[in-house]
């Protein structure tokens, strides 16, 4: 048997190598081609999640899936532990086979290297007994690598389905707490329950407002058409919503309605709910080279992934922006009392704001400033629409996967006192850390360009969603002696002037 080069056990696929040693690559299998491959066509960003801190807190952030509702993912944080031990081990034990190939591929580049000053048209002849053992090895050491990789991929597909931490401000369970109120509401319940209240369908149907049964036709239950004044109503509201954020410094932004489902997916959107419920619409497509795409829930998500797979730098922030967009929920509910009318549909309009902050720290709240703000941008809107409203502080079970802590403010439906004694979610405010940021890829670059780079935190709140702030307008500013709907001053700029909606 003839010697057998050096190059020739490392490069038999044909890949040049330099007489210098200067190895292109070695073995290459079709398993390595298809992950190159596909790590530069993907289009989805590559998640970096923190699972040092699930190591090192496994039953943390097992409890905290089970305070937040996520009981399949309860055992998750163990069997990541497990799995990265495992890891840990087998990189542990592969040690020394590394070491001793490198050992080897040191000596044939010396002797590439010494051939060449002699005779570089001569191929260095080595002992087929170490090309034997390097063979070997390298086999040895690709096994153990797709060993180490699948751990990898096993850790972090656990990883990326669990929720985020929750803040300490949170209540444990399902039970809210109340922080204020916004307006005076009905001087008692007796006083209201006495009064003729008509629910928003029955008024609209009267005025001329809604139209239910072309919907029902072109698109089925849970879509509607609004009519006259109510389509005027809905652009009044968006307009207002946009003018008070644009008034407090936040930029306007029109998203997109389409997204990549992994892009919804990385801001905690998944296609089904913890309930089993689907919670988003997918679009069917028979381009493979495109990632399946979705209907976007709420323009958070499409205005997530403006910054996905960048690098912001700390004096852009707090970036903050504002957007009108229609959004797509197919967890309508059944059909029923409590989802009749605008209240729970398939298709809405919402404003949405959007922040990206520095990470709270000690003596550094910003993100929890831009939370605030949310909250009070939500308060003067809903108090110069005249809504009587609640805010609360959402229990660990209301905060889906990426909230860290979440604010709802609810409004009194005068139709809805048998369901809830009237109270239904109009806004929701968001607070989500790294949660979003680290599935998209957003880095954050400080002032210290030698520090290590961080994630920004994300904030997003509701500035208005329109079905549910029209039913309520519609609803309370029912006058049943004049048969008129008494519309609130701030919208008359876009409702050209009108004070009132009455019957045609």
């Amino acid at each position: 048997m003839p010697p057998v080069s050096w190059t020739q056990w490392l490069c038999p696929v044909g890949r040049r190598v330099t007489a210098t040693g200067n190895i292109v690559r070695g073995l290459a299998s079709k398993a390595d081609a298809a992950a190159d491959f596909d790590a530069k066509h993907s289009f989805a960003p590559k998640p970096h999640i923190d699972i040092r801190s699930i190591r090192e807190s496994p039953q943390k952030h097992a409890e905290n899936c089970v305070d937040r509702n996520f009981h399949r993912q309860r055992d998750a944080p163990y069997h990541i532990t497990a799995k990265w031990k495992a890891l840990s081990q087998l990189q542990l034990e592969s040690r020394g086979v590394r070491g001793r190939l490198n050992t080897l591929q040191a000596g044939f580049k010396r002797s590439a290297t010494k051939q060449a000053s002699d005779d570089a048209d001569t191929e260095p002849a080595v002992d087929a007994g170490a090309l034997e053992e390097a063979r070997t090895l390298k086999t040895q050491i690709q096994a153990i690598e797709a060993k180490e990789q699948r751990l990898r991929n096993q850790v972090n597909d656990l990883a990326v389905l669990l929720p985020n931490l929750t803040s300490p401000d949170t209540p444990v369970g399902s039970t809210p707490v109340v922080l204020s109120h916004i307006n005076e509401g009905p001087a008692s319940q007796r006083a209201a329950r006495a009064r003729a209240w008509r629910s928003h369908d029955d008024i609209g149907r009267e005025l001329g407002l809604f139209d239910w049964e072309g919907s029902s036709a072109s698109s089925g239950w849970g879509w509607y058409f609004l009519l006259d004044e109510a389509a005027m109503l809905e652009q009044a509201l968006v307009q207002y919503a946009l003018s008070v954020a644009r008034r407090k410094g936040w930029k306007m932004v029109s998203p997109p309605s389409i997204v990549y489902s992994h892009i919804a997916a990385a801001c905690g959107f998944q296609p089904r709910d913890q309930n089993d419920e689907q919670q988003i619409y997918r679009l069917e497509s028979r381009n493979k080279a495109i990632p399946p795409l979705s209907l976007a829930g709420t323009a958070e998500i499409p205005l997530a992934a403006m910054k996905a797979k960048t690098t912001m730098d700390e004096s852009q922030l707090p970036l903050r922006v504002v957007g009108s967009s229609r959004c797509y929920r197919a967890e309508a509910g059944a059909r029923g009392l409590q989802t009749k009318g605008l209240y729970r549909v398939h298709e809405f309009t919402k404003v949405e704001m959007f922040a990206w902050t520095m990470p709270d720290s000690d003596g550094h709240a910003a993100s929890s400033a831009v939370f605030e703000e949310m909250s009070e941008i939500q308060t003067e809107i809903l108090r110069s629409l005249g809504l009587h409203c609640r805010v609360l502080e959402m229990p660990s079970t209301e905060l889906g996967a990426s909230a860290w802590r979440k604010r709802d403010i609810e409004a009194w439906f005068p139709s809805r006192q048998s369901i809830d004694d009237g109270w239904g979610e109009v806004t929701s405010t968001s607070m989500c850390t790294d949660y979003q940021t680290r599935r998209l890829e957003t880095r954050l670059r400080c002032r210290d360009q030698t520090a290590k780079l961080q994630w920004p935190w994300t904030v997003n709140g509701t500035a208005l969603a329109v079905p549910r702030v029209l039913a309520a307008i519609v609803e309370n500013g029912w006058d049943e002696e004049q048969q008129v709907v008494h519309l609130p001053s701030v919208l008359r700029p876009w409702m050209d002037g009108l004070e009132v909606i009455s019957k045609k």
